[in-house]
């Protein structure tokens, strides 16, 4: 009979994702992994797999987590156009936080690793996809709530210019510590709906 866990793994992969998104998958060694999370190698080992295993389980609960709440925000009854703002808004609040911004900047990261791990690409494709239809199906619904100008307006392609803007929101707030910058960002990007 094998021992109980000694520790909270949930706790331990939120640890893990404000470890890779501040020092990047590369640049997280095995010693910052222990030391931040806490736990014995062995332990890693056994729980999570390889460093790599444990950053895809990062990577995947991040966002998930985060696009789970997109996505029900999208879903929400009322002005498409106000959950939108909201979820953008949400975005730049979270990376004005420093706390919540190390969890944030692990998109950054995986995005790094895309080109050389086919599994992490297909993943961040379906998960893109997933939330391109999510912005897609608001913006039918905004369409025929009057929300949106322009008979001839390419939903498809406004779905998956929104998904990608918010998504960039983690590259523009890691290259400038100007915050108005980040908002600015908002404000041109959701300029699009109006």
């Amino acid at each position: 009979m094998g021992r109980n866990k000694e520790f909270d793994t949930a706790l331990v992969l939120h640890r893990a994702i404000e470890v890779f998104g501040e020092y990047g998958y590369e640049g997280t060694s095995l010693q910052d992994l222990l030391s931040h999370l806490g736990i014995a190698r062995q332990s890693l080992y056994d729980t999570y797999g390889t460093k790599r295993d444990l950053f895809l389980s990062a990577v995947k609960t991040y966002l998930e987590g985060k696009n789970t709440a997109v996505m029900e925000r999208l879903e929400a009854p009322g002005s498409v156009k106000e959950a939108i703002r909201d979820i953008f808004q949400e975005g730049v609040n979270a990376l004005r936080d420093p706390e919540r911004a190390k969890a944030c900047y692990i998109i950054n990261s995986a995005i790094e690793q895309i080109p050389h791990d086919p599994e992490l690409a297909l993943y961040f494709e379906r998960q893109s996809k997933q939330l391109e239809d999510a912005f897609y199906q608001a913006l039918l619904r905004a369409k025929d709530q009057g929300e949106l100008n322009g008979e001839d307006t390419d939903i498809s392609a406004l779905a998956r210019y929104l998904n990608q803007s918010r998504l960039s929101l983690t590259f523009v707030a890691k290259v400038t510590a100007d915050m108005d910058r980040l908002q600015d960002h908002v404000d041109v990007s959701l300029s699009v709906l109006d």
